[in-house]
């Protein structure tokens, strides 16, 4: 029988029985066992029977023979070839190459990821040094805000496409304004203020929780803020039909298309808006930027008051002065610059201005013309007091108005224009006599027979002189104005 353990056994070629044989790359006596039966042949010392041109390597049962390095093919068969220079130089490239992007990519990815975490601090740092944490503990306090909410920087970034240029709806002394649409459609305006004093900040919170709760047709409404920047991003509703401003000075103005009970119904909106501010809000909240170009018309031309990039809740101390004026050239109240302390008067005189645009389809300054026609205050005040007044509106407002109620707006908006703030209506007086004057504009023969009050006639033109033969300090310097210093 077969003993070696590296041996085969095989069928006899000449009659019956079987041989063994040594397995293929072994040699010696399969009969025997262990060392002394059959042995491993070490192909690399018999090349004369085991051929090899290249590198041979002797293994168990049979050996391995490779071509020298640089080389490649059969090297048993003698048919080793240089290798491809080419092809070599390229695997070495390309792994480098694959080395260092990968090394690259995961350097990006580790910058991305610190980035990301410091994004985070600091949108966490923005909020909390806007007041991000005591106005939702507000919210929560008090019920909710009226559907007023705090938003991503995300949420408003997707809803203006990343505050692109094309979604601009205005820019003014305060920021720019975007048109944003949220995820349910809602159209929305963002604004982006430019700056905000370390002392508004500490505010911040507290305004915006009272501001949140105006409720009046005739105010734009907050609907809410971002706080992770560093100055906070306000959201408000959409108005869709512009600017009394562009309204009024349009490229191509068409005055039959603003009547006289509409220019009335919109101031009278305008300071129906106001007085409730001045009046309702708990506490009083003054705008401090009333202009033309900060109130907007709906579709149906219904005014909203808005921008309340000035506006501050009224000081409960008396002392508590403005660091910085702030306000529009042209309307800014001149005991405001002179004291720098904003009151509800300050609004009073910005909004007389505004029924003095509206009426005479003038600009509040013309700085380009000439020195007496720049300021429209001034033009009309001068025009009073030689009593002209009556040239000073557009025609079709003389068309409309006669001299009675001309003569009582001209009364009224002297007293709006006042340089001293205490012989100023409140904005509650200026809304109600606004009202009666377009009621009266509307129906004169009822207005007439109203009341005891109402019964008497409208101011005559005898009356407007006597009562106002101007001092000379009420007629505003422009000159004197211009050493101030004005956040345009």
């Amino acid at each position: 029988m077969c003993r070696s353990a590296n041996s085969d056994c095989v069928d006899s070629t000449n009659g019956v029985g079987y041989r063994c044989t040594c397995s293929q790359g072994y040699e010696g006596n399969p009969y025997l066992l262990d060392d002394r039966g059959c042995k491993d042949i070490n192909e690399c010392q018999h090349l004369d029977k085991y051929p090899c041109y290249g590198v041979c390597t002797n293994v168990l049962g049979g050996y391995k023979c490779d071509c020298h390095p640089g080389f490649s093919g059969d090297a048993i068969k003698n048919d080793c070839r240089p290798k491809d220079k080419f092809t070599l130089a390229l695997k070495v490239v390309t792994g480098v190459s694959v080395g260092v992007f990968l090394s690259v990519f995961m350097c990006f990815w580790l910058y991305l990821g610190l980035q990301k975490r410091k994004l985070i601090r600091t949108r966490q740092r923005f909020f909390e040094q806007n007041g991000g944490v005591i106005l939702q503990q507000q919210m929560h306090s008090g019920g909710g805000a009226g559907g007023f909410k705090i938003f991503s920087t995300e949420e408003l970034e997707k809803a203006t496409n990343n505050f692109a240029a094309d979604r601009v709806l205005g820019r003014g002394g305060h920021g720019v304004v975007y048109k944003g649409v949220l995820d349910d459609n809602m159209m929305v305006a963002i604004k982006k203020s430019k700056m905000m004093e370390a002392a508004q900040t500490k505010e911040f919170a507290r305004e915006m929780f009272i501001l949140s709760q105006i409720n009046h047709r005739n105010v734009v409404k907050l609907l809410g803020c971002c706080l992770e920047v560093e100055v906070p991003v306000l959201v408000y509703e959409f108005v869709s039909n512009g600017t009394l401003y562009h309204y009024i000075h349009g490229k191509e103005p068409n005055v039959e298309d603003i009547a006289l009970d509409t220019r009335l119904r919109i101031a009278a909106e305008s300071a129906e808006a106001l007085s409730y501010m001045h009046s309702s809000a708990s506490p009083p909240i003054l705008h401090g930027d009333v202009k033309t170009a900060n109130i907007l018309l709906d579709d149906k031309l219904n005014a909203k008051v808005s921008d309340f990039g000035a506006s501050k809740l009224a000081p409960t101390d008396e002392a508590e002065i403005a660091t910085l004026v702030q306000g529009t050239c042209g309307y800014l109240d001149p005991e405001y610059l002179m004291t720098c302390q904003l009151t509800d008067k300050s609004d009073v005189y910005s909004f007389g201005v505004v029924v003095l645009e509206l009426l005479t389809r003038k600009k509040a300054l013309y700085l380009d013309g000439p020195e007496e026609d720049r300021s429209l205050v001034s033009r009309f005040t001068t025009s009073v007091k030689a009593g002209r007044h009556r040239e000073l509106p557009d025609t079709q407002v003389r068309n409309e108005m006669d001299d009675e109620m001309l003569a009582e707006i001209a009364h009224l908006l002297m007293r709006c224009l006042s340089m001293n703030g205490e012989e100023r209506p409140t904005m509650k007086e200026v809304a109600e006599r606004l009202e009666r004057l377009r009621r009266y504009q509307q129906h004169p023969w009822a207005e007439a027979d109203r009341n005891a009050e109402e019964n008497q006639s409208l101011l005559s033109m005898e009356q407007l002189n006597s009562n106002y033969q101007f001092r000379q300090h009420d007629v505003l310097d422009l000159e004197e104005v211009s050493t101030y210093t004005f956040s345009l």
